[in-house]
């Protein structure tokens, strides 16, 4: 239950003034829709947070535990700093089409997903954690927990919502996963 619980808490976190935090805001403004949002952020969360286990888990097949315990630390690390740099919502990333809401939600989440520190964070934590389903299931509710409330909430909470403050407590679980891959690994 470890794996689920640190990945719960570590994507949720993280999450909290990401960009797909920010595109959830815009799909909700925009669309005033909140289920099919939502659907459309679990499935894309899901499909991605999935691969990037996947590819966490080869990784940690592929290397030995000193080398994955150094990346492992300087990759939570990194995340660490990377969190406290505050996303902004890039023009070409609003959503535009005239797709179902569903599809254009997982298409968009998914995308903005890519190569983002939570995905990122997923690949990391199924390294560290041998249970793959756990960490996806938590990266997953973690995405759900921070991302829902922005949906439902819309733009009305958002000017009020303390995201520098969060941003530091998710940097600093980051940095305390860096410092405890280097220090208990291997």
């Amino acid at each position: 239950m470890e794996a689920f619980f640190v990945s719960t808490l570590a994507v949720t976190v993280g999450e909290i003034g990401d960009k797909t935090q920010l595109l959830a805001l815009l799909l909700a403004a925009r669309f005033k829709r909140p289920v099919p949002i939502i659907a459309g952020i679990l499935v894309a969360t899901v499909l991605n947070h999935a691969l990037a286990g996947m590819l966490g888990e080869w990784i940690r097949s592929m290397l030995d535990p000193a080398a994955l315990r150094w990346i492992l630390g300087i990759s939570f690390l990194l995340i660490a700093g990377w969190t406290l740099i505050p996303d902004k919502m890039e023009e070409d990333e609003k959503v535009r089409g005239r797709y179902g809401v569903f599809l254009i939600t997982c298409v968009a989440f998914f995308i903005a997903e890519m190569g983002d520190k939570t995905q990122l964070a997923t690949v990391a934590l199924a390294a560290k954690f041998p249970d793959l389903l756990q960490v996806v299931m938590g990266s997953t509710i973690g995405m759900m927990i921070a991302n829902v409330p922005a949906v439902i909430l819309g733009k009305v909470a958002s000017p009020n919502f303390p995201f520098k403050l969060v941003r530091y407590i998710s940097a600093a679980i980051f940095a305390l996963l860096g410092v405890a891959a280097l220090l208990t690994m291997g």
